[in-house]
Formats: structure tokens, C-alpha cells, sequence
């Protein structure tokens, strides 16, 4: 076993486990998931059946991460966020052959408190203000906030606002990335500037 999980931690049989990643107090993982290397799961965290966390995924505390979800590397998910996986749930009603995929793609980060609606992509790096409702898919490098989320402006890969000027140019203020942004619908990272 190359993982440390905490005694009160239940893990079930048929769950993947990578390397060095902590599983802390009154999580629970089920099987059939996948966690990678190097991830963190605080107390109270819930992985289920078939989701898929890449590697150094930061999950903090009591967060339910339901199947259908796909978190890819370098994902984090702040505290208490909810995550969902049927559109019209009914207590009566089954609707698991139902269930909608949700992905987190690289870098993404979830602040605080926030809902991701189920059959959404969270683009790489984008951020999600704490508190936020994701109602449709978001942008690679999008910063959304608020209920229903909207799009705020664009963030660098290391969480910095971009500044973008006439010529559509930004640089991350500490690693000095360069940011281009087209046609104000999707912004890439073009190069490494050591200015």
C-alpha cells in the first residue's frame, strides 16, 4: 500500500489507490474509482463509484464527489462543494442510467461552497469563485462567479487575473507566462517570458 489512509477511512474493495496521496478522517472511497499520485483528500470527503481523480488532486473537506465526475491532474476542489450527477432527481424516481458526466479538465481550480451542475466541463485552468452555481460549460482559463456563474474575466495558470492590452497580450505577474487572448473567446498561453 502506497498511500496513507487515516484509521477512520473506509475504503472499499476495487478502489484504485496512487501513490503518496492522503486520505484523511471519515472519508469514504468507494470501488471501482481512481484516484492517481500525490492527491489529498480532506475529512469527510466521499469519492464514488467509477470517478476518476488524476494526479495531485487536492479534494478539501466535505466534499461528496459523486459518480460521473472526472477531476483530470492538478485539480482542486475546495471546501463543501457539490457536485451533482442527475438533472431532475425525484426520491421515488431511479434515475441512475441517467446519471450526466461531469469534467474538471487540468489545472482547473472549484473555490468554497461552489455547485457544479452535472454535464458540464470546467475547462483547464479556470477558476470558480467560492460560492458560484456552474450552470453551463466554462472557458480554459475563465474566471465564473456568482448564481447563475458568468464569466468575470481570465486567469493565468499559476491564479493570477490577466490583464490583457490593446493588442490582446497579458503576463502572469509571478511566473512572467505570456497570455494571448482571441477574438475575447479563448485565451492561450503562447510563451515563457523571463523579463
Amino acid at each position: 500500500m502506497g498511500y496513507f489512509a487515516h484509521s477512520t477511512a473506509i475504503i472499499d474493495q476495487g478502489a484504485t489507490i496512487g501513490e503518496n496521496t492522503r486520505i484523511w478522517h471519515f472519508s469514504h472511497i468507494m470501488g471501482d474509482c481512481r484516484i492517481g499520485d500525490n492527491c489529498i483528500l480532506g475529512q469527510n470527503v466521499m469519492v464514488g463509484a467509477g470517478v476518476i481523480l488524476g494526479n495531485n488532486v487536492k479534494v478539501q473537506n466535505n466534499v461528496s464527489v459523486y459518480t460521473g465526475v472526472t477531476c483530470e491532474d492538478s485539480v482542486f476542489i475546495g471546501p463543501s462543494v457539490v457536485f451533482t450527477n442527475v438533472i431532475n432527481p425525484r426520491s421515488a424516481i431511479s434515475r441512475k442510467n441517467q446519471f450526466k458526466t461531469t469534467l474538471v479538465k487540468q489545472g482547473a481550480t472549484i473555490g468554497a461552497n461552489a455547485t457544479i451542475i452535472c454535464g458540464n466541463e470546467i475547462g483547464k485552468y479556470a477558476f470558480v469563485g467560492a460560492g458560484s452555481v456552474v450552470t453551463k460549460p466554462v472557458l480554459p482559463y475563465a474566471i465564473v462567479v456568482g448564481n447563475p456563474a458568468v464569466q468575470a474575466g481570465w486567469m493565468s495558470e499559476y491564479g493570477h487575473r490577466l490583464d490583457f492590452d490593446e493588442n490582446g497580450i497579458a503576463f502572469c505577474p509571478e511566473s512572467k507566462e505570456k497570455y494571448l487572448l482571441q477574438d475575447n473567446l479563448s485565451v492561450i498561453k503562447i510563451e515563457h517570458d523571463t523579463r
